[in-house]
């Protein structure tokens, strides 16, 4: 424990992008969202300021809107264009282009309303003194809202989320291993590689977005490992036909759903139970839909259930925001986790290359630190169902 802590720290102390504020995404939902409430927020609270009374407000936030919300859709048109022009500059280069672009916007907003409208009396200065305040309190807002995302406490968080392997999971595949080393030594060699590919993706530095392909690896990994105990209780039906193999995802999100399934569906009953996964593209998004079987009276099983998924949950939000989801229900006989996530072929921002690999499991090339190419006995294999 006290050697993780020491990598923990050593690993957010050294980062360097720990401390270096970047501006925020300009085409993600949550963001242009965030937006449009607070600019148009505080239209309301300045047009019920200014108007005094309720009887003038509408009036008062009409004017104010008639100007506002012309800039505004405009300036987020540019912003949104321009997104990966801004992202590439420095934050300060980045947030002067954000203030020129505004000014600009305003200016030729405030003309072309005077064309429309000879008889109005706003200035041009107050309306770009208003685009200038209102533009200096949201990138204000952004920046402390990712540095309170992201403050050693958070990351530290989120790398022990993303670490989190029950302890008995290791104590029982170490069994497993040992029981096999006599009778057969080149499955437990198997097994071995599968565990050593888990906590080596465990001890890594897990900020960054993975391809999808290590992900559903990962996943074959560790459910190979479940079946050394588990035998013909546990069967795996694989459906990653349409799965987009290069989209990025969060490290180890679909692991302790897969760890879920296992622990909350088969673990209970001594019948035969099956884990079903199925990841494909859809729209511009990744789905990836899990189920397992549920039973009523699962006891402490089902208690530990909903931790995991706020945990998964959380990171979707952290790396997402608004654009990823995860929904998870009870059906008959069946409990499912439906994961939403964009298709990202390239991180926003600062980014180490990835090599990315083919979906299919048996055509992996070795790599450091990433799941390797294996021959994997037909006894062990999961059932896989390319329909």
């Amino acid at each position: 424990m006290l050697a993780w802590a020491t990598r923990m720290a050593s690993i957010i102390r050294h980062s360097p992008r720990a401390h270096v504020p970047v501006l925020p995404d300009l085409r993600n939902l949550g963001t242009i969202l965030r937006i449009l409430l607070a600019v148009n927020g505080a239209s309301a609270v300045v047009a019920l300021v200014v108007s005094g009374t309720l009887d003038r407000f509408a009036d008062s936030w009409v004017r104010i809107t008639g100007y506002v919300e012309p800039h505004l859709i405009a300036e987020l048109f540019v912003l949104y264009t321009l997104s990966p022009v801004l992202a590439r500059q420095p934050y300060r280069i980045g947030v002067a282009l954000i203030y020129a672009i505004g000014v600009a916007i305003g200016v030729a907003v405030h003309l072309g309303l005077r064309q429309m409208f000879p008889g109005a009396q706003d200035s041009m200065l107050k309306h770009l003194l208003l685009s200038i305040i209102t533009t200096a309190v949201l990138i204000g807002y952004f920046r402390l809202r990712m540095r309170a995302l992201s403050p050693a406490i958070a990351e530290a968080r989120l790398q022990a989320l993303q670490a989190r392997i029950r302890p008995h999971f290791l104590f029982n595949s170490l069994n497993g291993v040992l029981s096999l080393v006599r009778r057969d030594p080149e499955r437990a060699e198997e097994a071995l590689h599968d565990m050593a590919d888990l906590f080596r993706v465990l001890m890594r530095d897990n900020r960054e977005l993975a391809p999808l392909a290590d992900e559903v690896e990962l996943c074959r990994a560790y459910l190979e490992l479940e079946k050394l105990r588990l035998g013909d209780r546990l069967v795996v039906e694989w459906n990653v036909k349409s799965m987009p193999a290069d989209a990025l995802v969060p490290p180890l999100v679909l692991q302790p759903i897969c760890e879920n399934a296992v622990y909350h569906g088969i673990e209970p009953s001594s019948q035969p139970g099956t884990v079903s996964v199925n990841i494909f593209l859809s729209k511009g998004e990744v789905h990836a839909v899990l189920r397992n079987p549920y039973r009523a009276s699962g006891g402490s099983h089902h208690s530990g259930n909903k931790m995991a998924l706020d945990n998964v949950r959380e990171r979707l939000a952290l790396h997402f925001d608004a654009e990823a989801s995860l929904e998870s229900r009870v059906l008959e006989h069946a409990y499912e986790v439906h994961i939403r996530m964009p298709y990202r072929t390239e991180n926003r921002g600062a980014v180490a290359a990835v090599a990315t690999r083919p979906a299919t499991p048996h055509a992996h090339q070795p790599a450091p630190a990433q799941p390797r190419s294996r021959r994997i006995d037909p006894k062990l294999r999961t059932r896989t169902a390319h329909g």
